[in-house]
């Protein structure tokens, strides 16, 4: 299978929420035919609004799953992933799945769904602006084209990485997939404690969210490494130094890692609760 013809890929999403919706989005957007997406959402207005914005053929439940799709993924929660694989079983033919459900392994849904062919990946939040950062994970019978086929679809939606021992995707999930959440805090409390300070409030958010966006876009762009950003904004003595020694003073770092180690614990607890 070409890149072209990846825009004709035939493609099933099982749950229309967010995450479908912002990869339907960018698929969408970058040539993919409408009539080759079907989205099978038992919540009506959610298929309506995405029959109505994206021309995709919804459904509300899978009896009518198409049977030739070249990839069935599952953008369900991990808590009803078992049965929504156990509802496929005879539906899957060819396709291969693809699941974006945290904690969820690979051989959970191939015993659950009676299909070999599954990969696993980790998107995050701001894949509904198209700047999501997704990790992958391919069981050893997923094919090149098959694993060419998953990244062009993250890709559509952000970056796609590829990781090769799957106990590491509990990791993905930590850092990536519940990251935004830590950046949102960042900004509350730094925009907290300037308007503390006597800023005012709107003024306070605008200057935090643009700083961020700022720092993010010069790790990006310069492809320089963060400690080496930070040492160059660090001068000695000045207003800098004094708030990173601070940090530092109160363990910064580590309860960052803590807080990643957390997470990372809570999505074995997901694949462990899940069962099979």
């Amino acid at each position: 299978m070409s890149n072209d013809s990846f825009h004709h890929a035939k493609l099933v999403f099982i749950g229309g929420g967010n995450m479908a919706r912002s990869l339907i989005g960018g698929l969408i957007q970058r040539g993919h035919r409408a009539d080759a997406i079907q989205v099978v959402e038992p919540n009506e207005p959610l298929r309506d609004a995405l029959q109505n914005d994206f021309g995709i053929h919804c459904s509300a439940d899978n009896q009518n799953v198409r049977n030739d799709a070249d990839c069935i993924l599952l953008a369900v929660k991990p808590q009803v992933m078992r049965s929504v694989c156990e509802g496929l079983r005879d539906k899957i033919g060819k396709a291969m799945l693809l699941s974006v459900a945290a904690g969820i392994t690979t051989r959970q849904i191939r015993d659950w769904s009676g299909t070999a062919t599954v990969i696993r990946c980790m998107p995050n939040t701001p894949a509904l602006i198209g700047v999501g950062a997704s990790g992958l994970f391919a069981d050893a019978s997923v094919s090149d084209t098959q694993r060419a086929l998953a990244s062009h679809l993250l890709e559509a939606v952000g970056i796609a990485r590829w990781i090769d021992d799957e106990s590491r995707m509990d990791i993905v999930t930590a850092l990536s997939g519940s990251g935004p959440a830590y950046v949102f805090y960042l900004v509350e409390a730094m925009s907290s404690a300037a308007t503390q300070l006597g800023l005012d409030a709107d003024t306070a958010r605008d200057l935090a969210i643009q700083t961020c966006l700022g720092a993010a876009r010069m790790l990006s762009e310069s492809g320089e490494p963060a400690e080496e950003l930070r040492r160059r904004v660090t001068s000695p003595g000045g207003t800098t130094q004094a708030a990173i020694e601070s940090l530092q003073a109160d363990h910064f770092a580590p309860i960052v890692a803590t807080a990643i180690n957390a997470a990372t614990e809570r999505g074995k607890t997901l694949s462990a609760a899940a069962g099979g």
